[in-house]
């Protein structure tokens, strides 16, 4: 990986990982203020809470991929440094996922003249668990690579 593309994704990790400090600051703020605009209902509530929650899983996601790309950089990602990154990327996305499923739960019983929406929001959830075990499976073949890196060392 080239020292451009590496300053370049740091760059947007640094951006994004920015704008969901800010977004999660935002709505703390709001919701422990008591500056609600809105009605203060149990489901905007709701919403809030697992978006600030959603937002720390995507930030345990950026520091985990920020770190593999320092990993790439220096050399070392086919070790067995990498899977606690890797494990945490997984772990996010899960996280992710079951967050999704609690919005879903909690926006259905809105949806029961047209409950189509909750099986798409159902299957959202379900396709971003799918993105879990392509990473799982990228794990397990960072774990081969990690194992024949390992036996060349030995050779060399």
């Amino acid at each position: 990986m080239g020292k451009t593309a590496v300053r370049a994704l740091r760059a947007v990790l640094a951006l994004v990982l920015t704008g969901t400090v800010l977004v999660q600051v935002l709505m703390v703020w709001t919701l422990v203020s008591g500056n609600d605009p809105e009605d203060g209902s149990l489901p905007l509530t709701a919403f809030r809470v697992i978006t600030v929650l959603g937002m720390g899983a995507v930030q345990v996601a950026l520091v985990c991929v920020g770190r593999l790309v320092g990993m790439v950089r220096r050399g070392t990602v086919f070790s067995r440094a990498a899977f606690r990154y890797v494990d945490g990327v997984i772990g996010a996305i899960v996280a992710v996922a079951l967050l999704w499923f609690t919005v879903t739960a909690v926006n259905a019983p809105g949806q029961r003249d047209d409950p189509g929406v909750t099986l798409v929001m159902g299957g959202i959830g379900v396709a971003v668990l799918g993105v879990a075990l392509v990473v799982l499976v990228l794990r397990a073949l960072l774990a081969q690579a990690a194992d024949m890196r390992a036996e060349l060392d030995e050779v060399i």
